[in-house]
């Protein structure tokens, strides 16, 4: 299936700057196989370096951190010629060898020249212990993430509703022909998500039933993980916190409260778990913005946020919603319609590179999303229907006259001067055009 991430990794084979490259990502998001992928097909050779199946590859690193000797070590461990320029060197799951991290300082600094690229589960829960020493400034970063709407649009076959749409003028409704499969293809995205093996089975066998049994099986994995890789005092706290997330974000306020947790819990007792599930990828935080002026982030309220997964079919899920209901739309899930729209937007903000925030005035108006963007600030508004009208989107627009703002919708392509500013009405399953259209 199509991975945009392949882009980057090209970007990165000839970059001048590169260095060993660190890949993180969420539990079961496709990093293996799109590292395969990318190995098989540039590279003449692909060496692909398992730590937790062998134990054998970790003993090589024990010794010292003699890039030649390690080298040698692996073409003998693995069978194959390891060489710069010809080579994709794969280390899988490095969490499982905290030396092999370290080594990554080495490769930078006398084997530059080779392409190396680890990733494992759970690594960004990794590199934050203190056993392990982390190559600063000896390593390039990505983060991989479930698929995006784009991608899931492509995998099941409708490229050419995201080609037809790539040059679009904001002056020209999107007519039928495009916006009814793509419709489709966004009301299944609620059901399936973004996890490749669901929606593997999904565009192989359109099963919904059999989609639930691997989500299922997805979720299980996650909470297999809190126990297996977790500190032992945090598991109850993260399992608490990560069951609260649709219920937090189903309310008129879905502000995350900790004392929603569990009665008579305080912040302070859950924020190391809180982290964790983060630092997992598997929860994305918006924080508060009062005061909209740039830079963004020294305005956030670090104390004041909400709590999104990291993939809206497992949100789906895990809120208990029956696929029919999402297919119905029926009316009786309407105080999840919101949540399911914001976690959909949220985490494709997140996937665009976007670091989105929340804007609040008092207790009277609140903006579902805004984000920085050559030095401007542009508000998003996002409704589950059609219906685009929204008090406070026109009350941001007039205190602090945004050149462009955005609402996200069911309603077609359309510009719409608010007060000072360019409102364009984007629909929802056109969200991979919001950055062409930013001025």
């Amino acid at each position: 299936m199509y991975r945009s991430l392949i882009e980057k990794l090209l970007n990165w084979k000839v970059s001048p700057r590169r260095k060993p490259l660190i890949l993180t990502g969420v539990r079961q998001c496709g990093k293996t196989h799109t590292i395969e992928d990318f190995g098989v097909a540039y590279f003449e050779n692909f060496v692909y370096v398992n730590f937790e199946v062998a134990a054998t590859f970790s003993a090589i690193f024990e010794y010292d951190f003699n890039i030649p000797r390690i080298v040698r070590e692996l073409e003998t461990a693995t069978g194959f010629k390891i060489t710069a320029g010809n080579t994709l060197l794969f280390f899988d799951e490095i969490q499982e060898c905290p030396r092999a991290i370290t080594s990554l300082k080495y490769f930078c600094e006398n084997f530059r020249e080779l392409h190396v690229i680890c990733a494992g589960s759970l690594l960004g829960v990794a590199l934050k212990k203190k056993d392990i020493s982390f190559p600063v400034g000896k390593v390039n970063r990505m983060s991989m993430y479930p698929m995006s709407f784009k991608e899931f649009v492509i995998a099941c076959g409708d490229e050419k509703h995201i080609e037809a749409l790539k040059d679009w003028p904001l002056d020209r409704p999107i007519p039928e022909l495009h916006s009814v499969p793509l419709l489709k293809d966004l009301k299944d995205y609620y059901i399936v998500g973004g996890m490749p093996e669901a929606v593997a089975e999904w565009t192989t066998n359109h099963r919904y039933e059999t989609v639930e049994e691997i989500q299922d099986e997805i979720i299980a994995y996650y909470t297999d993980d809190f126990s297996k890789h977790a500190p032992d005092d945090e598991v109850p706290k993260i399992r608490m916190i990560w069951d609260s997330v649709p219920a937090q974000l189903a309310k008129e306020n879905n502000k995350f409260m900790f004392s929603h947790v569990k009665e008579g819990k305080r912040a302070a007792e859950l924020e190391n778990a809180l982290d964790w599930l983060k630092e997992a990828g598997l929860a994305y935080a918006l924080y508060l913005v009062e005061n909209a002026e740039i830079p963004l982030s020294s305005q956030a309220d670090l104390t004041y946020f909400k709590i999104y997964m990291a993939d809206v079919g497992l949100l789906r899920r895990k809120a208990g919603i029956p696929y029919k209901t999402i297919l119905d739309g029926s009316d009786l899930f309407k105080e999840y319609k919101g949540a399911i729209a914001e976690n959909f937007v949220m985490a494709e903000l997140v996937k665009m590179g976007i670091e989105p925030y929340f804007w609040r005035s008092g207790n009277t108006a609140e903006l579902d999303f805004m984000f920085e963007k050559d030095a401007k600030v542009v508000p998003i508004e996002v409704k589950s229907a059609e219906n685009t009208q929204a008090k406070s989107f026109k009350l941001f627009c007039k205190k602090y006259a945004p050149a462009q703002g955005f609402k996200l919708s069911l309603k077609n392509l359309a510009e719409n001067p608010c007060e000072a500013t360019n409102a364009i009405s984007l629909p929802l399953f056109a969200i991979w055009k919001l950055l062409d259209y930013v001025v």
